[in-house]
C-alpha cells in the first residue's frame, strides 16, 4: 500500500534544489550582477567622458627659433584646429583665453566639417581677441573655399567662405606678412604649406586653359562661376610670384598645414628645392598642423588607440604636440572637435578639446 506523506512532493523538490550545483541554483542572479557591473562601468565611462569633452584645456608651448629677431621675441600664435563644426565652443574658448594677448590666430583646417555649417565656427570667431589677424587654411573635411558652380555671390568664394571673410577671417592661400619693430624691420610670414611644393607657373597655365575653353559672349551661371575661379587662381599665382621677390633671407617663415608633415615627405620637399629658393623648407622656422585630433579615442595614461594612417597605438609625437622633423619644430594641435577621418570613432573619447598658445623665443626650450 502506498503511503502518502503530506507535502512529499514539496520535500522532494527542496531536496533536489539543495543538492543542485551553485551554478544551476542561481544562473540568472550571476548574469544579472554581471550585466549590472557592465552597465555601471559603461555609465561611469560615459560620465567621465562628458567631463573630458566639456573641459577645454589651454596649452602653452614655447618654440625655439634660433634666428628670431629681438622684436619677435614672445610673438604669440593662438593655434586652433579641427572644430569640425562643433557648436557651443565659443564661450568655453573665451573663458580659457581670459585677457591674454596674442599676436595672431591661426586655424589649421577642418574647422567647418563636411556639412558646411559654419555657425559653430562663427561662434568661435566671435569669441576670439579683437583687432588681430585671424588666418585659416581649409582641411580635408572642409568644403572647397572656391565655388566653380553658380551661386548667389558674384565672387569666386563659396558662400561659407564669404561669411567668414566678412567676419574678419583671412583664408590663407598665399603668404601673409606681419611686422614688428622700427620701420617694420622684423618680418614674419605665414605661408600655406602647399606653396613649398606648388608649381606656380603650372597653376597659372592650368587655369589659363580653363579660360580658353569657355565660350565667348554670354555664359551660363556655372560658366560664369568657373571664369571667376580661374581668374582668381591666375591672379593668385601672379601675386605669389610677386611676393616671392619681397621675402628676405632673414625673414621668419611659418608653414601652415592641415596634414602634419612626415620625415619622408619633408626630406622629399627639401630635396626638390635649392637652399636659395624662397619656398624651401630649409628656411622654415615652424610648421603648424592639425588633422589627427590627438587620436580621437585615447586611453588615459597610454595615448591614442588607433589612427587610420598610422595604425594601432601610434606614438604621440606623430599626432599631437611639438616634435622635430630634422631641425624644424612642428606643432600638431590636439583639436577641438571630432574628425570624420575616424569612421568608427564618431566622438572624442577621454580626449579634452584644446587650444594652444605657441610663443616664439630665441631661448633653447627643452
Amino acid at each position: 500500500m502506498e503511503v502518502c506523506t503530506p507535502g512529499g512532493d514539496e520535500v522532494a523538490r527542496r531536496e533536489q534544489y539543495i543538492f543542485a550545483t551553485e551554478y544551476n541554483k542561481k544562473p540568472h542572479h550571476i548574469l544579472r550582477k554581471l550585466l549590472i557591473a557592465i552597465l555601471a562601468i559603461v555609465l561611469l565611462g560615459f560620465l567621465v567622458n562628458v567631463v573630458y569633452n566639456y573641459n577645454l584645456v589651454y596649452i602653452r608651448q614655447q618654440i625655439t627659433v634660433a634666428n628670431l629677431p629681438d622684436d619677435l621675441e614672445q610673438f604669440s600664435i593662438l593655434h586652433l584646429s579641427d572644430l569640425n563644426g562643433r557648436k557651443g565652443m565659443g564661450k568655453r574658448i573665451s573663458r580659457a583665453l581670459g585677457t591674454r594677448i596674442y599676436s595672431c590666430v591661426v586655424m589649421t583646417g577642418d574647422m567647418i566639417g563636411r556639412d558646411g555649417d559654419i555657425e559653430g565656427l562663427l561662434e568661435v570667431v566671435e569669441a576670439l581677441p579683437k583687432n588681430i589677424p585671424i588666418l585659416m587654411i581649409p582641411g580635408d573635411m572642409d568644403p572647397d573655399y572656391l565655388d566653380p558652380m553658380g551661386h548667389a555671390g558674384l565672387t569666386p568664394y563659396a558662400d561659407w567662405a564669404e561669411k567668414l571673410i566678412k567676419a574678419g577671417v583671412t583664408i590663407l592661400d598665399e603668404p601673409y606678412l606681419m611686422t614688428r619693430g622700427r620701420n617694420d624691420r622684423s618680418r614674419i610670414w605665414f605661408i600655406p604649406e602647399e606653396l613649398y611644393s606648388m608649381d606656380l607657373k603650372g597653376l597659372e597655365t592650368t587655369y589659363a586653359g580653363v579660360l580658353s575653353r569657355l565660350p565667348e559672349g554670354s555664359l551660363t551661371a556655372d560658366q560664369a562661376a568657373q571664369k571667376r575661379v580661374a581668374e582668381y587662381q591666375i591672379a593668385r599665382a601672379r601675386r605669389i610670384q610677386e611676393t616671392v621677390r619681397t621675402i628676405g633671407a632673414d625673414d621668419i617663415q611659418v608653414a601652415v598645414a592641415h596634414y602634419p608633415l612626415t620625415e619622408s615627405l619633408t626630406e622629399t620637399l627639401i630635396g626638390w628645392k635649392e637652399t636659395t629658393e624662397t619656398f624651401s623648407l630649409r628656411r622654415v622656422s615652424l610648421i603648424m598642423a592639425g588633422h589627427y585630433c590627438a587620436g580621437q579615442w585615447r586611453i588615459p595614461g597610454a595615448g591614442a588607440l588607433y589612427v587610420p594612417e598610422l595604425g594601432w597605438f601610434p606614438d604621440d609625437e606623430l599626432i599631437v604636440g611639438r616634435h622635430y622633423i630634422g631641425r624644424i619644430p612642428q606643432y600638431i594641435s590636439p583639436g577641438l572637435g571630432a574628425s570624420g577621418s575616424y569612421p568608427y570613432m564618431p566622438f572624442r573619447l577621454f580626449n579634452n578639446p584644446s587650444v594652444s598658445s605657441l610663443e616664439l623665443t630665441q631661448k633653447l626650450v627643452q
